[in-house]
């Protein structure tokens, strides 16, 4: 049980890494589009690179913080069974979830977008816009991450789910985990 612990803590602190370092985008994000509207309408100067690195900030946000998302339980969840349950039948329902709807749609949109993302490398994609940022390809490959991060979370829940199963409680990372009596 050591093990799974261990694997289940590496992914979800991997996973909160990531999402705490990426939340910073969205500030940069606020800060880079009133740049924007202010060199436009103040100044009258615009700027597509700048324009454009909103959009990428955003699916960066959205897109590599999806794992986080799921650890910190942030995602829209339908409360019809999951609200009144006890601890034990969530880990139910999430495992069921994990193992027969999230692993599966990870892995579809891996597969089905993998094309799409190697046809923009080969290419090396760039922006429609002169001026833009001309690094598409690099943008499309975050549809791989998306799924990869979101993917490993899912297993690190899965973990969490089959181990409240066998009666091991797993609390916050810095306790230690105990059996149910």
């Amino acid at each position: 049980m050591g093990f799974l612990v261990g694997l289940m803590r590496t992914i979800d602190g991997f996973n909160r890494g990531i999402g705490k370092t990426f939340a910073w985008l969205a500030v940069i994000m606020v800060l880079t589009q009133f740049a924007v509207v202010l060199m436009r309408y103040i100044f009258g100067i615009g700027s597509i690179m700048m324009q454009e690195s909103v959009v990428y900030m955003h699916s960066l946000l959205f897109m590599i913080g999806a794992g986080y998302t799921l650890l910190t339980n942030g995602h829209v969840r339908v409360d019809v069974f999951y609200r009144e349950a006890s601890i034990r039948k969530k880990a139910m329902i999430d495992l069921f979830g994990v193992v027969f709807l999230l692993l599966p749609v990870c892995i579809l949109i891996g597969e089905s977008s993998w094309a799409y993302v190697a046809q923009s490398w080969s290419i090396f994609e760039g922006s429609k816009e002169t001026s833009g940022i001309h690094g598409v390809f690099l943008l499309k490959s975050v549809i791989l991450v998306f799924c990869i991060l979101l993917g490993l979370q899912g297993i690190a829940m899965a973990l969490r789910s089959y181990l409240i199963l066998k009666g091991v409680v797993v609390p916050e990372e810095d306790q230690e985990i105990h059996e149910v009596p």
